[in-house]
């Protein structure tokens, strides 16, 4: 048994979401045999949030087997290594150079609880292990304050004159509602708020950044206008809640990205169900419609999220984290949508196009 031998069979081996082989994806990082009989591999997954390490391990174990009674034990060490999108490779004058990938939370109407799923992928990236940045880009109604718990928070500048972001569950933040009077109206026209966007987005000290997760505000105005101009986006992420009225506006700004050739990385039906007291589970907005419109459309589903009484609970006390372990089957639906959208984003920056945004004004 040689290591060229134990490399052959890796090649049978496919990272099951790129469908290429694990040698093909340079995902192969060591191979050693050890004196008596085990094989250590040393393997680069394309994400720390990978959904499917479990499968790739039984397959590579079951791979390396093939070479027969030699092989008396394989011992497999995963390490991580998020990979910077085609857009921000190619970005002229890019304003965030550290951020390899960049992602919108959008919705085409309020209330659907785009926020509240932006702080949660947010949160969960960083609890798998990723450098993860929340911007709230919601200019109009800002929520990061509260949600995140930054009430007795002061922004501050950097000795570069660059705004420092906060650093609360994991991750680092910045919203428009730390650098205003909490209590004013925030009342913009488009050029102001053009203006408060890319302050927000290129002056925070982001640093370096696996991902960075920008909550917009709702519909298909101008903020996400000046996003796509502004910066190298991975792709965008759809919330919606089931009944057919939240769909008619998710499709809106479904059509608004794709418009703008940004990547729509997938749906999220929030409010997909209640479980009651007595332990069964409501449909109280007609479970299923926003992934129905998501098979129709032919888009991923990421996951579906329940009304729960703790999710509300933590989000308005501004303890995110408490979401994933406080309450076992809530954690599950949120690991569930982390790891989907983690391994969305991997298929899009290693099996997708470079994408620029365009937009067609007809008169």
């Amino acid at each position: 048994m040689t290591e060229d031998q134990i490399l052959e069979q890796l090649r049978t081996v496919n990272d099951p979401e790129l469908h290429k082989d694990l040698v093909s994806l340079n995902m192969v990082k060591g191979i050693s045999i050890k004196d008596n009989g085990i094989v250590a591999i040393a393997i680069e997954l394309t994400t720390p949030a990978c959904p499917l390490k479990d499968q790739i391990q039984r397959d590579i174990e079951s791979a390396v087997r093939q070479l027969g009674d030699e092989v008396q034990g394989i011992e497999i060490e995963f390490t991580a290594n998020v990979q910077a999108s085609p857009q921000q490779k190619a970005a002229e004058n890019n304003p965030l150079p550290g951020v390899k990938n960049i992602v919108a939370i959008g919705a085409g109407k309020g209330g659907v609880g785009k926020s509240t799923v932006a702080v949660n992928l947010a949160v969960g990236l960083a609890r798998q292990g990723a450098s993860v940045g929340l911007m709230d880009g919601d200019i109009y109604g800002p929520s990061l304050p509260t949600m995140l718990g930054l009430d007795n928070h002061t922004a501050h500048m950097s000795t570069e004159k660059r705004i420092v972001p906060f650093g609360e569950h994991g991750i680092k933040s910045m919203t428009i509602g730390k650098l205003v009077d909490p209590g004013k109206a925030l009342i913009w026209r488009g050029p102001m708020a053009h203006g408060a966007f890319k302050q927000l987005a290129t002056q925070t000290d982001w640093g370096d950044l696996d991902y960075l997760i920008i909550d917009l505000p709702p519909g298909t105005g101008d903020v996400p206008l000046t996003m796509s101009q502004l910066l190298p986006l991975t792709g965008a992420v759809v919330v919606c809640t089931p009944q057919k009225v939240a769909q008619d506006d998710a499709r809106r700004a479904i059509a608004m990205f794709q418009q703008l050739n940004i990547a729509v990385l997938g749906v999220v039906e929030n409010m997909s169900y209640f479980i009651g007291d007595d332990g069964k589970e409501y449909d109280i907005f007609g479970r299923g419609g926003a992934q129905a419109m998501a098979q129709e459309l032919n888009l991923p589903i990421l996951g579906a999220i329940p009304i729960n009484m703790g999710l509300r609970r933590n989000c308005d006390s501004g303890d995110p984290t408490r979401n994933f372990t406080s309450d076992g089957k809530l954690a599950e639906e949120l690991e569930v949508l982390v790891k989907n959208l983690a391994a969305r984003i991997s298929v899009e920056v290693l099996g997708g196009d470079q994408r620029q945004p365009t937009l067609t004004i007809s008169g």
